[in-house]
């Protein structure tokens, strides 16, 4: 919105609303003194700057922040005019603002989508991108059509590992439309045979970890559908196909362990591992007095003596566990040393099955695999990987599990394992992740980025953030029980800022008296983000951070 009009009537309806102005806006002349006439002293001066950062979505410098730009109604709505036209925000520099109609589009889109998250989806709409930067638009109030850039410190959900547009991304989607073909599991495939190879045969990049002779591995679309075909594979287990029948010394093994403030995924057969009432009260839950029925159990994430004392009293009824090797949704958790170890060897003492869902850490906390520790790669019997496997562009998943763990035959056949282009941008995109070292780099500035995240907004924001946690390019930020009731603004203020970053919701309450989760902001750049890039991250959520702080608290 550039009509000087309409933006001098948002400026007289905040400052009745948001100022409290005893003047009608009707009443309001757009040249009398905002100090003589409308009672503005140093702090309203001060919040009204701070509101039209929020509503038009500009930055007002210190410069500008000055007697003649804030004498009138009429001053400040120049101003801000000027501001919007140039598009001074984190863009660059033109005037490109999005035309009406295609604004008209955009929210059409919004009104036809399913809505996910109860009328409280954020008001951009992203244009495009390149490399970490997006180009965002308002699509509602004054500032709406607005265009500025912003950077991308999330990766699309945890995904998208090379960023948008990457080279080797286009080449690898050209080369597989040209060369490879689209055939199905059900024949064999040269693009998948060299990938499996590439990352499972002799010397391959996997091949310790999973030797060929041990494991074999599927494909999904989704890390849903990969964890999803991970607890079939647990299912089918303890079950004898030919005999129809349990297996000798399973029938007793009715119980999955999985973890407080967990995420697995949204489909029907996992909601049983999420504690969550929220996502799983009103819908079916596990048949657990029926034949082959099964219950699920939850314990805290972290806590060493509640696992062993569920192994203790529970070990020979338990089929399987379910953990993430770092707790996403529950606040980006990290758990003490030792401790997924001592899962695996409980497990193993056992004869419970353990199941990785590396669908948000593969290739997140500086390394490929966060089942992980000082000893090397951690046992175990299924492991899940999605989201940065697709590269960004492709959504998928890869099970890889113990040779002996199968679906009975045609039982899981999926249109999307390992479909040839699928594996040609894995592939592509494992050889340049590898080539340039770019795990071992996110390592490293994944430790400055820790303690920017420590210093720069835990240290400085008290009032906004309780802790920071994480590794590599996987962190998490957790709010205040204040800030997270003002979520939504927080998010619209660090975007205007120019930084994009997604939240979880946090574990909540957990038992055994550990602290309540309150929603995390995660921080989790695509492999492609440099030092420099991650401190313009920090600077960013730093200026947000503090226009919230003007205008919320």
């Amino acid at each position: 919105m550039t009509n000087a009009d309409e933006i001098a009537a948002a400026i007289k309806k905040m400052l009745v609303t948001d100022l409290f102005v005893e003047v009608g806006a009707d009443e309001m002349g757009l040249d009398q003194s905002l100090r003589d006439a409308f009672g503005l002293d140093s702090l309203g001066f001060v919040e009204l700057r701070v509101q039209c950062e929020n509503v038009f979505g500009v930055r007002i410098s210190d410069e500008e922040f000055n007697p003649e730009n804030f004498t009138s109604i009429r001053a400040v709505t120049e101003l801000i005019h000027q501001q919007l036209t140039a598009n001074t925000g984190q863009g660059d520099g033109l005037d490109d603002r999005v035309p009406e109609a295609d604004l008209d589009v955009l929210r059409f889109e919004r009104r036809v989508r399913l809505d996910h998250y109860g009328g409280h989806a954020l008001p951009f709409a992203a244009l495009g991108s390149s490399g970490l930067v997006q180009r965002f638009v308002e699509l509602a109030g004054p500032a709406a059509g607005r265009g500025f850039d912003v950077i991308d410190a999330s990766g699309g959900y945890g995904s998208a590992c090379l960023g948008a547009a990457h080279e080797v991304v286009k080449a690898a989607l050209d080369r597989a439309v040209d060369e490879v073909g689209y055939a199905t599991d059900e024949t064999g495939s040269a693009e998948r045979a060299h990938l499996l190879w590439e990352l499972f045969g002799e010397g391959g990049l996997w091949a310790d970890r999973f030797p060929a002779e041990q494991y074999h591995v599927s494909g999904r679309n989704s890390g849903s559908e990969g964890v999803e075909l991970a607890m079939r594979l647990v299912l089918e287990s303890r079950f004898d196909g030919r005999k129809l029948a349990p297996r000798e010394g399973k029938a007793q093994r009715d119980t999955v362990l999985a973890f407080e403030g967990a995420w697995h995924g949204w489909s029907g057969g996992l909601l049983p591992l999420l504690n969550k009432r929220h996502y799983r009260v009103g819908l079916p839950a596990p048949a657990s007095g029926e034949p082959y029925g099964i219950r699920v159990e939850h314990i805290p994430f972290g806590d060493a003596t509640a696992l062993r004392e569920f192994f203790e009293t529970e070990g020979e009824r338990l089929l399987a566990v379910v953990v993430e090797p770092v707790q996403g949704d529950a606040g980006v958790l990290v758990p003490p040393e030792g401790y997924l170890r001592e899962i695996s060897t409980l497990c193993r003492h056992s004869g419970a099955l353990l199941v990785a869902d590396e669908v948000l850490t593969f290739a997140k906390t500086g390394r490929f695999f966060a089942m992980t520790d000082a000893d090397g790669p951690i046992p175990t019997d299924i492991t899940v990987l999605g989201k940065s496997l697709g590269m960004g562009v492709l959504s998928t998943s890869m099970v890889i599990a113990l040779r002996d763990l199968t679906v009975r035959a045609s039982g899981a056949v999926a249109t999307s394992d390992l479909r040839p282009l699928t594996c040609a941008v894995i592939r592509d995109g494992l050889r340049y992740i590898t080539s340039e070292r770019l795990l071992e780099r996110s390592a490293a500035v994944g430790r400055t980025l820790s303690g920017l995240l420590a210093d720069e907004l835990v240290a400085q924001f008290p009032d906004l953030y309780r802790r920071s946690d994480g590794a590599g390019y996987l962190h998490g930020v957790e709010l205040t029980e204040e800030a997270s009731w003002h979520l939504g603004r927080l998010r619209e203020c660090l975007v205007r800022a120019g930084v994009y970053v997604e939240y979880m919701s946090g574990a909540g309450q957990r038992s055994r008296g550990l602290s309540y989760v309150y929603p995390t902001m995660r921080v989790a750049p695509p492999l492609i983000a440099t030092e420099d890039d991650v401190v313009t991250v920090v600077e960013r959520l730093r200026e947000g951070s503090t226009a919230f702080r003007k205008a919320s608290l």
